[in-house]
């Protein structure tokens, strides 16, 4: 096991402006081809989390998650929940926050379209999650065109709410969501571990990569772990949804003008197959 180290080069002016691959040795394309995952501290700006976090909590205190949850469940219908996370102006913002779609461009090398967000507080002392990848099928069954997700930590990590334990290289070996899921969270092979993370940090992963969230030891901390993930997907064949509203879901996204006229084909339909549950 290894600790992933999380500094990277910041401009002088703005903090977010270096976040591109080209010039820019520790946000490396090859190593997200190679690994499966960069990490870019600090991504989030401090008011875009100050905005975010009342947000969760309103998602998960009023029952709105656990509604979406429901409407999700019910895969026969296509109604989608009283309210979707991209709704939240401020989840709105982060899933089409410009930086972070720039170097998804780059690692694309392609145009790529919104998949779907999920937003969480998980209290203190959470259990784990069993290692899992979260790729979608696409329609071609070709295994170059990418997926990726955004992993938000709204709060950082510090190494009492939970870690996130990755398998580098996992992405390029075929296999079922949960091949490993039977040994829980418990260490593998190769492994490298993200324990320490400043505020508004992300953590871009390939979505066929081996990860896990490892509980915090005992005693955990006090302060619940904020969480919001984003999926994105390169063009080129058509994409199982995640949410059988994902009509709705895209629609609701370029009527509220998401993209800001920058990203075209972010919202648009015509890369997704139908709906069917996932295997």
């Amino acid at each position: 096991m290894s600790t992933l180290p999380t500094t990277a080069e910041e401009h002088p002016e703005n903090p977010r402006a270096s976040l591109t691959f080209e010039g820019n040795t520790l946000l490396s394309a090859q190593q997200f081809t190679d690994s499966g995952y960069i990490v870019l501290p600090g991504l989030i700006p401090e008011s875009l989390q100050d905005r975010l976090r009342p947000e969760v909590d309103r998602w998960v205190d009023d029952g709105l998650r656990s509604r979406s949850i429901a409407a999700c469940a019910d895969h026969g219908a296509e109604t989608p929940p009283p309210l979707m996370e991209l709704e939240m102006p401020a989840h709105g913002e982060l899933l089409t926050y410009e930086p972070l779609l720039r170097v998804i461009a780059d690692l694309m090398g392609a145009p790529f379209v919104f998949h779907h967000l999920h937003s969480d507080r998980h209290g203190p002392g959470v259990p784990g999650k069993p290692w899992h990848h979260d790729r979608e099928p696409n329609d071609r069954g070709d295994p170059e065109l990418l997926m990726v997700h955004a992993l938000h930590y709204l709060g950082g990590l510090d190494g009492t709410i939970g870690s996130l334990a990755m398998v580098p290289g996992s992405h390029r070996r075929p296999r079922s969501k949960s091949a490993f899921a039977h040994l829980g969270s418990a260490e593998l092979p190769g492994e490298v571990v993200i324990d320490t993370l400043p505020p508004g940090s992300t953590v871009l992963i390939n979505s066929a990569l081996l990860h896990a969230r490892r509980p915090a030891p005992s005693p955990a901390g006090a302060a619940p772990r904020y969480f919001v993930d984003a999926c994105y997907c390169q063009t080129g064949a058509r994409w199982r949804p995640a949410k059988p509203y994902w009509r709705q879901m895209l629609a609701t996204a370029r009527t509220l003008g998401l993209d800001g006229g920058r990203w075209p084909e972010l919202f648009a339909e015509r890369h997704f197959t139908e709906y069917a549950r996932s295997a």
